[in-house]
Parts: C-alpha cells; structure tokens; sequence
C-alpha cells in the first residue's frame, strides 16, 4: 500500500505541477491510501487531515480546475490571484481549524501531536489555496511536506517500514518545489497571452 501510495503521490504531484485537473482526482485517491497508512501508525491527526480536509478539498479543488481551465485547454487550468482579504481570511480559517484539530488530536492521544497539529495548519492553507488555484499552493505544500518528513522520521525510528513514506514525502517535496517554479511559469505565460489578446 505504501509503495502504490508513492507512485499515485508522485504522479498526481506532476499532474498538479502541469496545471491538470487529473491530479486533483488522484490527490482524491492518494488521500485514502495515506489516511490508511496514517491510521496504522496512529497518526490520527495525518489522518483525519487527508480524510476529512484534503480529499473533500480535492473534490472541490477537481470541480473548480474543471470549471476553469485555461482559453479552453482542459489540461490546464487558469491560474487566479487572491486578495490580501482572501489571504488575511485563510490564515484566520487556518488558526480555528488547526485549534479544534489540536484538541482533538490530544484528545486521541496522538502521535507526535506538535509536528501533527503544525501538519493540520500547512495542509489547510495548501488546500486552500489549491481549491482557490493560486500559485502558492505548491510552496505551501512544501512546507508541508518538511512536517511530514520529521513526523514520518519519528515513527520510522520505531518502525522501519515507515523509511519508505519519509522517502515518498522526500520525492513529494522536490516535486511540490517544480510545480511552484512550474506554476508561477504558468501564470506569468498566461499574463503574457492574456495581455496580448
């Protein structure tokens, strides 16, 4: 499970590097796969995050980046730039949800509950901000994907058989990089050609 994760991860982080509503639906996939995987280590917090925030926000995200593709491209999609309204209303959304997840996940006694609790915050914004198509996600993903490393590191010092999803969560953070380098390419080459029409 865990070796199939990783390669559904790595091919919907390209997809979502190119712009492509696709990997919006493996996100969706991946999502259940490392909810299962979270929950055999008791990581609670990982999760409920996928389970009950990622892959509901990757369903919206999957509807909104088919609803908006780019000059009628469906393989990718146009990009959109968020208001510092927007931005200041994320981070306050982010604060009550990372509070709640922080006593709950004490709560079930979860593993490792900082670096959980600082995973709920970085998976918030990043599925923020893909639902709202901004360049930013990938970056925040990658923040994200830091966390996951030190928790995955933790569990697999108990563990071995964890070593392969610190690897996964390596790969994922070299691709969230491309696809934020791949992103804002994107939206500077659709400002070019939008400015020319």
């Amino acid at each position: 499970l865990i070796f199939i994760a990783s390669i559904v991860g790595a091919t919907f982080l390209i997809l979502n590097a190119k712009g492509n509503p696709i990997g919006q639906f493996l996100t969706i996939v991946f999502s259940i796969m490392y909810g299962i995987i979270s929950y055999r280590f008791a990581y609670y917090g990982e999760m409920i995050t996928y389970l009950g925030m990622t892959m509901p926000m990757a369903c919206f995200a999957f509807i909104s980046w088919l609803k908006n593709p780019y000059k009628d491209v469906k393989s990718q999609v146009k990009v959109n730039k968020i208001s510092q309204k927007e931005i200041f209303l994320m981070f306050v959304l982010t604060i009550i949800v990372t509070t709640i997840f922080y006593y709950l996940l004490k709560f079930l006694n979860n593993a490792n509950l900082l670096f959980s609790t600082l995973s709920i915050a970085t998976s918030f914004i990043a599925a923020y901000l893909t639902f709202r198509r901004s360049s930013f996600f990938a970056l925040a993903y990658a923040c994200n994907d830091i966390v996951l490393i030190i928790l995955w590191v933790l569990a697999s010092i108990k563990d071995k058989v964890y070593i392969s999803v610190v690897i996964c969560f390596i790969v994922f953070l070299v691709n969230d990089l491309y696809g934020f380098i791949s992103w804002i390419k994107m939206e500077s080459s659709q400002n070019i050609k939008n400015s020319r029409c």
